[in-house]
């Protein structure tokens, strides 16, 4: 009897699996960009609207700023370190695919919007060709950064020093589409608009 039971549980486990596997397969087959992800994420329910202001104290609006592709990162100006690296790296990637003919917006948004000013921004995003920096006010930026599915932590009691605490992926976004996947720290520029030429060839 329990050689029955295990027969009729290896049964239900394979059928399970095909079950699952036809899905994924179904979904695959469905998703145009599924070549390109470079994981699980097919979309979904990241970004939104926001209303912001960019260096120079002109709106910026999620329409506006999706009229074409973009890589958007948050961080802040003082990041000691990560933030230039990533920043940097999401530059070149532009500027790489800028040579494949292809127009990509790297994008800075701020989490900390209280230091981060249009002007210190506008000092801020000279060391990087081409980038865009958004900021606004705290109400602006807790909505836009819930709206990506962003943490930040900026510390209660603030010595002029404090560092803010944040999620440190870039988001790659589509016009008319959206949140199509994201890039991670240990991914180079090469890989950045490698992927990112997949998805804008594959529309």
């Amino acid at each position: 009897m329990p050689k029955f039971y295990a027969s009729v549980a290896a049964i239900a486990l394979v059928a399970l699996l095909g079950w699952q596997g036809y899905h994924v397969m179904r979904a695959q087959s469905t998703d145009a960009f599924a070549a390109c992800r470079s994981g699980a994420i097919a979309g979904g329910e990241i970004g939104g609207p926001f209303d912001l202001v960019d260096t120079k104290g002109n709106a910026v609006s999620d329409a506006t700023l999706l009229a074409k592709p973009a890589l958007i990162y948050f961080g802040y100006a003082s990041c000691p370190d990560v933030c230039p690296l990533d920043n940097a790296r999401n530059t070149e990637a532009a500027g790489l695919l800028t040579k494949q003919g292809m127009d990509v917006t790297p994008v800075f948004i701020t989490v900390d919007p209280a230091r981060d000013t249009p002007a210190v921004l506008a000092d801020y995003a000279s060391n990087f060709a081409g980038l865009l920096a958004l900021t606004g006010t705290e109400t602006q930026t807790a909505a836009t950064a819930k709206a990506y599915k962003v943490y930040y932590q900026v510390p209660e009691k603030r010595d002029p020093g404090y560092m803010v605490d944040h999620t440190t992926m870039t988001y790659l976004m589509l016009p008319k589409i959206g949140f199509v996947d994201f890039f991670q720290r240990d991914e180079t520029a090469q890989d950045v608009a490698d992927k990112t030429a997949c998805f804008l060839n594959a529309q």
